[in-house]
């Protein structure tokens, strides 16, 4: 996003990577802080809209990134494992959305296109998991909480679009869990068998990276998308297409 011109403000729980993190992408320019946020608390969200607002003069994008994958099935989680799940899916999205509302309705009365929210939800928002259902459950959740917010704030005449991105298994910490998960359900701890299974999976013939949502993400939060809201784009490599 600052590649495209943006300056970025990061919410993050662990506090020294953040910060390298913002050091790394700012460079010598002003073009991104850190701020300690823990997206489950309303106070966080306060603090960094504020923090945001203070440093870059207002807030035109928010994207709600933050989430955990459990990787257990129903009968194996427990209900504070669940709690913890929806406090981190869904609780998070709700209160990025609920605060950052007045600053990009604010910023949005300057914009030819006003406006935008980016949602992450999942391949596991659009079909069901096997893997993970209470998972599942929650991106579900955000899918259509992506579309409903999208039309109440039409609605009121906002002029702040909302859609969510759907990545398929992407290289990452979580999706290195999702392996780890798939192989324990197996019985087996060949993990590297299970990620070759799930590029099997792929038509397009390999796993997504960062980048490939990064990407996307910028190009829904642009001006280029100002004619989508409430849409869901499917960033997964051709595997909900079968």
């Amino acid at each position: 996003m600052v590649e495209a011109g943006a300056r970025v403000a990061i919410g993050d729980m662990l506090d020294e990577r953040g910060r390298e993190t913002a050091r790394a992408i700012a460079g010598t320019a002003d073009a991104a802080i850190y701020q300690h946020l823990d997206v489950t608390r309303e106070e966080d969200w306060t603090a960094a809209i504020a923090a945001t607002a203070a440093r870059f003069g207002g807030l035109d994008i928010l994207v709600n990134n933050a989430g955990l994958f459990l990787g257990k099935g129903v009968e194996e989680a427990s209900l504070d494992e669940w709690h913890r799940l929806c406090a981190v899916n869904l609780t998070g999205v709700f209160l990025g959305t609920k605060h950052a509302l007045p600053a990009l309705r604010e910023r949005a009365r300057q914009s030819p296109h006003g406006s935008a929210i980016v949602n992450l939800a999942s391949v596991a928002g659009l079909v069901g998991s096997q893997l993970d259902p209470l998972y599942s459950m929650t991106k579900g959740g955000v899918t259509l909480f992506t579309k409903s917010t999208a039309l109440e704030f039409a609605r009121k005449g906002y002029r702040v679009r909302v859609n969510s991105i759907h990545p398929g298994l992407i290289q990452t910490d979580m999706g290195e869990q999702t392996f780890i998960s798939r192989a324990r359900n197996m019985g087996s701890n060949d993990v590297d068998a299970v990620r070759e299974q799930a590029m099997a999976r792929h038509p397009i013939g390999r796993l997504g990276v960062p980048d490939d949502i990064a990407k996307g993400i910028v190009f829904l939060a642009s001006d280029d998308a100002g004619f989508m809201t409430g849409a869901g784009l499917v960033v997964d490599g051709g595997s909900t297409a079968q």
